[in-house]
């Protein structure tokens, strides 16, 4: 299996999470199957994914991004397997400031 790979993106996530909003989690937690998720709590089964270009599609008609299928399937065996999964995505948080940041997140 291939170590992961963390990117600075999911860095900075992980920080504001653990610093300012007080959210203790796992870095990289792979679940009992096999899944590896960029931030879980195991214990409430809540997780966030720091979903990078790679993660998207952008339509060409209006510019908007949507989730490839590899993302989208992801998330629905995670949903089925009980975690409840929010997605931080690059294009919400590049150019954002820190407290445009924390709003995101406390969206989430």
């Amino acid at each position: 299996r291939e170590e992961p790979r963390p990117s600075k993106f999911q860095g900075d996530v992980s920080a504001m999470l653990e610093q300012d909003l007080g959210w203790k989690h796992i870095f990289e937690y792979r679940t009992a199957e096999g899944f590896s998720l960029d931030l879980a709590g195991p214990e409430s089964k809540r997780a966030i994914e720091v979903d990078g270009p790679a993660h998207y599609l952008q339509e060409v008609s209006s510019g908007d991004y949507v989730a490839n299928g590899p993302t989208q399937f992801k998330a629905r065996l995670l949903r089925r397997l009980g975690w409840t999964v929010a997605h931080v995505a690059f294009y919400e948080w590049d150019g954002k400031s820190a407290s445009e940041r924390r709003e995101l997140l406390k969206a989430k």
